[in-house]
């Protein structure tokens, strides 16, 4: 599999690895059908982490294959299951596969959901329902913003919700020189760069940023991620305030050796997102000391704080417009890196596998 989810989900399996656990993965054989998935692959073209073993098995449609995997996972006798919940149309599959499991099992099992969202940004019919199946078939949560752990409590669990914010990506590589990327992507080198970083999605607000872009004209983004939505509605705006000259556009799914490249040559990371719980994106740029505007949505702010690591804003063009233009007049780029690498000290993967094996 491709994607934030994977890459977190692999590099927490290692972390787990670290602290002396002996861990299998169960990844998905089919995992998004052609509905919820409008990108062009589901599939990464990356070799798979030579010291991790995964088992791909899990068919989100088809229901005959759950109980089997089920079954599998309990043949391999473990005394935890840790489970990813990011979607509640994969409730009657991972909760089918965890019951199977239990039933199976010869031992008491402990069940522990890893929960990004228990309810989606982009709402459809039968969230709820798929979420409440769900739910019931695990002993207790970890969430990684406060925001989803009061959302769970709306489903009656039976167990614990404990937090532990999303640690740092550093899976992709050291930085290069900002020059260097620059160069690769045929960016100006001098001039002032923002990142738009992942999957292009309305709730994503990239139009907000292009809006503040319009009030700011001094100041050039590099766009880079796989386009979810109808593009025109973007280019619409690109065209309608001249922005083509200063929007750099890469509307391609990233693999895991470029996404350096892309943070390398920004100076500021902006999450202009309309919703949000928490977000990987932030902790990528954690990762290559950007600072970073987000919006006050969601658990955003748990991430960022305000003047130190970045900018927290309303979700409106007029506000981020306000806060890239203060970055760059203002010179905050030094003062914001060093905060930017204080507050990085509070992500780490330990913390998020001591919650997991509370």
């Amino acid at each position: 599999m491709r994607g934030g989810i994977a890459a977190s989900s692999e590099r927490l399996a290692q972390a787990l690895q670290e602290a002396g656990h002996e861990v299998v993965i169960y990844s998905f054989s089919l995992q998004y059908p052609a509905f919820l998935f409008p990108g062009k692959t589901q599939y990464s073209d990356d070799p798979p982490p030579a010291n991790l073993n995964i088992k791909t098995r899990i068919n989100s449609v088809n229901p005959f294959n759950w109980p089997l995997v089920g079954r599998e996972i309990a043949r391999e006798n473990p005394d935890q299951i840790i489970v990813r919940f990011w979607l509640p149309f994969m409730g009657p599959c991972l909760g089918t596969v965890l019951r199977a499991a239990r039933f199976f099992a010869k031992k008491q099992l402990k069940v522990t959901a890893l929960v990004d969202n228990i309810v989606p940004h982009e709402k459809r019919l039968g969230d709820r329902v798929f979420a409440k199946y769900f739910v019931p078939a695990c002993d207790d949560f970890v969430v990684m913003s406060k925001s989803v752990g009061e959302e769970i409590k709306g489903f009656q669990p039976k167990g614990s919700i404990r937090f532990a914010p999303h640690p740092i990506y550093d899976i992709y590589g050291e930085p290069l020189e900002k020059s260097l990327a620059r160069q690769q992507l045929s960016l100006p080198e001098n001039a002032p760069v923002v990142l738009f970083f992942g999957l292009i999605r309305k709730y994503k607000g990239l139009d907000l940023l292009l809006e503040a872009l319009a009030q700011t004209p001094e100041i050039h983004a590099l766009v880079a991620g796989e386009c979810y939505d109808d593009w025109d509605f973007y280019q619409k705006i690109i065209d309608k305030n001249g922005l083509a000259e200063r929007v750099h556009l890469h509307l391609d799914f990233i693999p895991t050796d470029r996404v350096r490249l892309f943070f390398s040559a920004a100076d500021l990371v902006v999450q202009p997102y309309r919703t949000a719980t928490q977000s990987g994106i932030s902790q990528i740029a954690y990762h290559f000391e950007k600072p970073m505007i987000v919006t006050e949505v969601g658990g955003l702010p748990e991430i960022v704080t305000d003047g130190v690591s970045g900018y927290v804003v309303p979700p409106e063009p007029g506000a981020i417009a306000v806060a890239m233009h203060d970055f760059f007049e203002n010179k905050r780029a030094e003062k914001m890196a060093a905060g930017v690498r204080e507050e990085k000290k509070r992500f780490s993967w330990e913390h998020l596998v001591e919650k997991l094996l509370a």
